[in-house]
């Protein structure tokens, strides 16, 4: 996989509108892009369509986490979309879990890829036990991210914290999709288990999830090809 085609720029913005207009300044064959939460709630599935029509793959990043049934009928919406990815969260378990593959392998068409949230990058040890989950987010993650391969899940949505001790235990096939990743210098904003694009590469992430650095840039087509060249020249390309 090219250095370009592992980034995935979160279109984290308020309407169509604008998330169109931003898309406008990326090159598809370049990256994917992600709508999530707020991008899908104002403007529902015809957002998604309008980038598809544009060229853009899409990750639809609504972090499912609902009973089995309600799961798979939201897969399969979703792949009726024709999305290039979707995700649970590990947390819903995994009859959960198996229900959305089973969902996703059904869907007619091109199946989308199914990947599973693990703990999210804003997250820490008191954090997690504050919500009664024992152990560090590596510990939290490696269990949840077992799981889910074991639910036939593609991958798993990691920090890229984990990145390195998830590719051992899980092996080459299994999908790691990083979010928390900041360019050097870039600030952390309200992530915390971050890492640099070449250190999430190295550590064995096939997706980087790159939000603000990108979408708040002056130029967001410059600024996605100095990402693409620092994973290069961190020797991760």
């Amino acid at each position: 996989m090219s250095a370009d085609r592992r980034i995935i720029v979160a279109l984290d913005v308020a309407g169509a509108e604008q998330a169109l207009a931003l898309a406008g300044r990326l090159d598809p064959a370049l990256c994917r892009v992600k709508v999530g939460k707020e991008l899908f709630t104002r403007c529902g599935p015809g957002v998604v369509e309008a980038l598809q029509r544009a060229g853009h793959e899409v990750f639809l990043d609504l972090k499912f986490h609902d009973i089995p049934n309600t799961v798979a009928g939201a897969v399969r919406a979703a792949a009726a979309l024709g999305v290039w990815m979707v995700n649970v969260h590990a947390l819903g378990g995994r009859r959960m879990m198996e229900a959305a593959r089973e969902a996703a392998e059904r869907a007619g068409g091109r199946r989308p890829l199914l990947t599973a949230v693990t703990v999210l990058t804003s997250m820490e040890a008191a954090d997690l036990a504050e919500v009664g989950i024992g152990g560090s987010p590596a510990e939290a993650a490696m269990r949840l991210a077992r799981l889910a391969q074991a639910s036939g899940l593609d991958g798993v949505v990691c920090s890229p914290r984990e990145a390195a001790s998830l590719r051992r235990a899980l092996g080459a096939g299994f999908l790691l999709v990083t979010p928390g990743v900041r360019p050097a210098g870039s600030g952390r904003g309200d992530q915390r288990r971050v890492a640099t694009p070449a250190e999430a590469v190295r550590a064995g992430a096939d997706h980087l999830v790159v939000g603000r650095p990108v979408t708040q840039a002056d130029d967001p087509d410059r600024a996605l090809r100095t990402i693409a060249s620092e994973i290069a020249d961190g020797g991760a390309g």
